[in-house]
């Protein structure tokens, strides 16, 4: 096993339309104002950017991130990442029942040096680092889409 690879899959199941969840995933910039483990992303151009992030562990992690494919028409979205994580996510939206649901797979490296020195003891740590990310990003998007809808109710 390679200690230092993850794979992740997530799944968020909305209430809102395909297509508002599509639109607030694909402005990345707007990230840090309804994900808090996301602590900023800096545009560098309109394809890539740098991003900072941490979740409950003390420690913050930084990569470059560059649009692999934005489709809006299939509802996907993937970029390339480099620095701390090397690797890939992608979102996939898709009607659920009345709602959404929102797929996040990803298969990173970990490339911080004192992160692959505890790979091994930390691992089962780490991963609930980021399911702990995961699970407040659903609540954000949640209040983000209702806050969306009753501001074009108004």
């Amino acid at each position: 096993m390679d200690w230092y690879r993850y794979r992740f899959h997530t799944v968020w199941d909305l209430t809102a339309r395909p297509d508002a969840v599509y639109e607030v995933l694909a402005d990345a910039e707007d990230y840090p104002s309804w994900w808090p483990q996301v602590r900023s992303v800096i545009a560098h151009g309109e394809d890539s950017g740098a991003v900072r992030f941490r979740s409950f562990l003390p420690y913050e992690l930084r990569v470059t991130a560059h649009a692999v494919r934005r489709d809006p028409e299939a509802r996907v979205l993937e970029i390339g990442m480099e620095g701390d994580l090397e690797g890939w996510a992608r979102w996939t939206v898709g009607a659920r029942g009345f709602g959404t649901r929102a797929v996040y797979d990803q298969e990173v490296e970990v490339r911080r040096p004192l992160m692959r020195r505890l790979a091994l003891p930390c691992r089962p740590v780490f991963r609930a680092n980021h399911a702990a990310m995961m699970r407040a990003g659903l609540r954000g998007i949640d209040a983000r889409l209702r806050d969306g809808k009753e501001r074009k109710e108004i």
